[in-house]
């Protein structure tokens, strides 16, 4: 994958039809469904530590997939993995097979500025630029060479309102991002991922700093959001993860006998309503009904 290849040319996987059996890691899914992401044995290092290890399952298109599960199993570590987020990082690696429709997304010939292009990523608290709510959504296309200003324009518009914010912010694109509210903040955020156009959008605890009215906003905007792209989210909150992900990841945090330290596994992986109302590992249950975590 280098920045000269199209979208359109990156084969689509598909997933075998009704794989997996349960707590595999490869929830049931319909015949053909698009495979986006597919893991097999995926573990991330931060020098000699193993932050989490084993984990197989394939996350497919135009879906919510949540990752659940106590702190320090290996969520946001994973889900940092997913667009190449650890390149930056000294001493930190991702081994096992982490394929991007087919292609391996660490492979010498991909390239990571591509990569985040195609997969984006929004932060646990808000980050917008110390810019204008117009250029914080113009930013991107920028970068990427957009330069005519109806193009621009219309990037603008169409995020914003993707992101449910046009009409709050419409009449005030000149103003500072930073004198928004936390949750128009997000939205921003959320707008400036999509302005570029990525197949899939990586949220970490998108809603953790926020109040549950604009919570429950962004949730509503994440429904939408799907019919256009993928979405994969790591969140604390699993009355949220039942509410808005079509499919639920549990991690949890067990010693290595490798290095004799507690690491981040997958236990269980499926259809969401299944995790929360019939999960098939204790461990799993244990988690959702609170006896631990």
């Amino acid at each position: 994958m280098t920045a000269d290849d199209s979208h359109d040319d990156i084969p689509v996987q598909r997933a075998a039809p009704r794989i997996g059996h349960r707590g595999s890691g490869d929830p049931q899914v319909a015949i053909d469904t698009p495979v986006v992401f597919d893991l097999e044995d995926v573990a991330v290092y931060y020098g000699a530590f193993r932050a989490v290890r084993g984990v197989a399952m394939k996350v497919l298109k135009n879906q919510i997939t949540a990752l659940i599960g106590p702190s320090g199993c290996g969520k946001t570590t994973l889900l940092r993995a997913f667009n190449r987020m650890h390149d930056v990082i000294p001493g930190a690696r991702v081994t096992g097979k982490l394929q991007y429709h087919g292609i391996d997304l660490y492979g010498p010939q991909v390239s990571a500025t591509e990569v985040r292009r195609r997969i984006g990523m929004v932060f646990q608290k808000p980050n917008p630029f110390p810019k204008s709510i117009y250029d914080n959504v113009a930013f991107g296309p920028r970068v990427n060479g957009t330069k005519n200003k109806i193009e621009l324009d219309a990037i603008v518009e169409k995020s914003l309102r993707a992101a449910a914010l046009w009409d709050e912010v419409k009449d005030r694109l000149g103003s500072s991002a930073l004198g928004m509210s936390g949750g128009q903040q997000q939205r921003l955020c959320i707008a400036r991922t999509i302005a570029v156009e990525p197949e899939v959008v990586l949220m970490d605890e998108p809603c953790s700093a926020l109040d549950p009215i604009a919570t429950a906003r962004i949730e509503e905007l994440m429904r939408e959001l799907k019919s256009r792209f993928t979405i994969v989210i790591v969140t604390h909150n699993m009355q949220q993860a039942a509410r808005v992900s079509d499919r639920t990841a549990f991690f949890t945090a067990e010693l290595d006998s490798a290095n004799d330290r507690r690491t981040g596994i997958l236990v269980e992986y499926d259809v969401t309503q299944k995790i929360f109302s019939n999960p098939s590992d204790e461990r799993t249950e244990n988690y959702i009904t609170g006896r631990f975590g």
